[in-house]
């Protein structure tokens, strides 16, 4: 019998002061709980990986890099007002949040300095606003005014240290408003340690928009206006994967954006196909995977799309259960925090 899903099902109970607020001290030192059976925890470190994953195994990593996309500025009253870039639209013109809504009408400007503006020119029917530059492009903007977006539950603003510890070792083409968390952890010294162990490295692009964080606000996840993310499986990665599959090797995702992106790319035939594409796919528990068979990822806030994907992939009442252990045991939550490996469990009770 099909479980009737309530947002309600995937609140908890956290700590404020479980919030990573900051990165671990080095890179890489953070601890791993392992979820390899229903109800049976393992409290590691990151750097235990390599042990954890056997030879011929395949790691999917998602080389996004983070934009300075966030850009302050003044209206022409001389109050504050704040534009968060989230990707290129057509003409020259760029798809953008800001605040307050007032400061983007169509017509208004924010002022960034003597050099530089941001024209409103329209608004959809999401509520973004379609935005041009004035003075410098886009580019320069953010290269002399622009600040790394860090998450809303971070209470600081963003500071040298986050200029490399908010990017993964292996970030290649700027495309997202926030990091894909899970590839943090790495160092390129793991990197080769898995490499050495006979471990296969696959790289696709999925750019993390700011819906990532938004939490669930209808009574059912069904209900909810899933975010639309971009991403591009190159050539290489998906025949990695196709191939993977073929000669039964484990493929690892690292990360919830990962899982999205090869889960909106399977085929009929359950292949996954190279190219780029957007997905609005919503995972909660129910879906059947057809990919992905371990997953490392960070926690994930309350009522949100990630703890749902997290939840379909492991079970629920894994899930939750893992949860509260990390609480219980004090691990450190959320895009700066520790991570944990999940082994899907496709014949998991709700």
């Amino acid at each position: 019998m099909t479980r009737s899903w309530r947002t309600s099902d995937f609140d908890y109970t956290l700590p404020a002061g479980l919030i990573a607020q900051t990165p671990s001290e080095v890179r890489g030192s953070s601890r791993l709980l392992v979820v390899d059976e229903p109800s049976r925890f393992a409290d590691r470190l990151f750097t235990d990986l390599p042990a954890l994953i056997q030879p011929g195994a395949l790691l999917v990593l998602n080389t996004t890099r983070v934009r300075h996309a966030r850009l302050l500025g003044t209206r022409a009253s001389g109050a504050p007002a704040e534009v968060l870039l989230l990707h290129p639209g057509a003409d020259d013109t760029w798809i953008a949040l800001g605040r307050p809504g007032s400061a983007l009408r169509p017509g208004k400007r924010v002022r960034l300095g003597p050099d530089a503006e941001i024209e409103t020119l329209g608004v959809l029917d999401d509520g973004n606003r379609v935005v041009a530059f004035r003075g410098l492009d886009a580019a320069g903007a953010m290269a002399r005014y622009g600040h790394l977006p860090l998450p809303p539950y971070i209470s600081r603003p963003a500071g040298p240290d986050d200029e490399t510890r908010y990017q993964t070792v292996y970030a290649e083409r700027e495309g997202s408003v926030a990091a894909p968390t899970a590839g943090l952890h790495f160092t390129p010294e793991l990197l080769d340690a898995l490499e050495r162990r006979g471990v296969e490295l696959a790289r696709l692009e999925l750019e993390v928009g700011p819906g990532t964080f938004k939490p669930v606000e209808t009574d059912t996840p069904a209900d909810h206006p899933m975010h639309e993310e971009r991403y591009v499986i190159p050539e290489a990665a998906a025949a990695a994967v196709n191939a993977a599959r073929a000669r039964g090797s484990a493929v690892w995702a690292v990360g919830t954006t990962v899982v999205r992106a090869l889960e909106s790319a399977v085929g009929d035939q359950g292949e996954v196909r190279a190219g780029a594409a957007a997905t609005r796919l919503l995972i909660t528990p129910g879906y059947r995977f057809r990919v992905v068979d371990r997953l490392l990822t960070n926690f994930h806030l309350p009522r949100s799309t990630l703890l749902m994907l997290v939840a379909a992939f492991a079970g629920y009442a894994t899930t939750m259960a893992a949860y509260a252990h990390a609480v219980e045991r004090k691990y450190r939550f959320y895009s700066y925090g520790d991570a944990m490996l999940l082994t899907r469990q496709p014949h998991a009770t709700p």
